[in-house]
């Protein structure tokens, strides 16, 4: 009879899911479906402009990760009402969050990031911005622009962590340490900005403890979202060489869904989880080729977590 409760009372609070979905966040917060349209503004990043390196994350796709954004070549405008018209296909109604995904959407001057952002938000229907960014591009004038456009709109800001090991970090390439991430995100909770944080599973040489150590200090900063990534090795990405060298070993579907329902036991019921697993293009992608079947993963990801009588919170500070 506990157990049952128990389903009973996350199911009724979280739509059905034994964790905290960024569906029932959205749909408290705005009272109906709310989905992204995923810009790509024209950036670029001190990662690949030669300012910290030339080469990027080496997992980072040649769009910068926004392989399923908008084309560069096109207004926000433009962008906004393509992107927007494919998804009323599947949703006719509901409103929109402007997501400024590919490459870091804080690098340019505050002229221009404010062009994008006001373009962005001035679309019919949109109630939000997301910005991703890197913690090491957040001048204070960025931070400035960043606090007003919070007090006109919902935001959030996206932060690549991915891990909080410095020796993986360097491995990747990310180009900063984990005291740079910690500086950016007190600075911006400073000013009331939620922050999500993207993390990735099956970096190199990281083990699932390493893997752990990430979750369990992410569930006790002051974060407001997170992402869960699976390392995807796609074409034309520096990994590629590990990969030719065999120095790479990719998760199998089983264990990448063990250890996110573990994390998601260790996280605080109150950080809301945007994603559980990545995209990669069909065209791009090496490996793994089972991650390409998302929503057989997600679905492994829900049968787990109810068979077992889990849900987000259940281990938080037990470990």
């Amino acid at each position: 009879m506990i157990k049952k409760e128990v389903d009973s009372i996350h199911d009724l609070k979280w739509n059905g899911k034994h964790y905290y979905n960024l569906n029932s966040f959205l749909r408290g917060k705005f009272g109906e479906k709310v989905f992204k349209i995923s810009l790509d503004a024209g950036f670029s990043c001190p990662n690949r402009d030669g300012t910290i390196s030339n080469e990027g994350c080496i997992f980072c796709s040649e769009r910068g990760s926004g392989d399923f954004a908008g084309n560069r070549n096109f207004s926000i405008d433009r962008q906004f009402q393509d992107i927007k018209s494919m998804m009323n296909k599947k949703w006719k109604h509901g409103k929109y969050i402007a997501y400024f995904q590919a490459y870091t959407n804080t690098y340019a001057n505050t002229e221009t990031l404010r062009y994008k952002y006001e373009e962005a938000i001035k679309q019919d229907g949109v109630v939000a911005l997301a910005i991703a960014t890197r913690p090491d591009c957040i001048s204070d004038a960025v931070l400035d622009l960043l606090d007003e456009y919070n007090k006109k709109t919902y935001l959030w800001v996206e932060l690549g962590l991915q891990t909080i090991n410095n020796k993986t970090a360097e491995i990747i390439n990310r180009g900063y340490d984990l005291s740079a991430f910690e500086i950016t995100l007190e600075r911006l909770r400073s000013r009331n900005i939620d922050v999500v944080v993207h993390t990735i599973f099956g970096l190199p040489g990281e083990t699932e403890d390493d893997m752990l150590k990430t979750i369990r200090y992410i569930s006790d900063i002051d974060i407001q979202g997170i992402k869960m990534h699976l390392l995807h090795l796609m074409k034309n990405t520096p990994l590629v060489k590990l990969y030719e060298d065999n120095k790479m070993n990719f998760m199998t579907e089983e264990e990448y869904v063990n250890i996110i329902c573990k994390s998601l036991t260790m996280l605080r019921e109150n950080i809301v989880i945007h994603r559980l697993t990545g995209d990669a293009p069909r065209n791009l992608l090496i490996e793994p080729k089972w991650s390409l079947k998302k929503w057989e993963i997600l679905n492994a990801i829900d049968n787990k977590m109810k068979e077992e009588k889990i849900y987000q919170g259940l281990c938080f500070h037990k470990n």
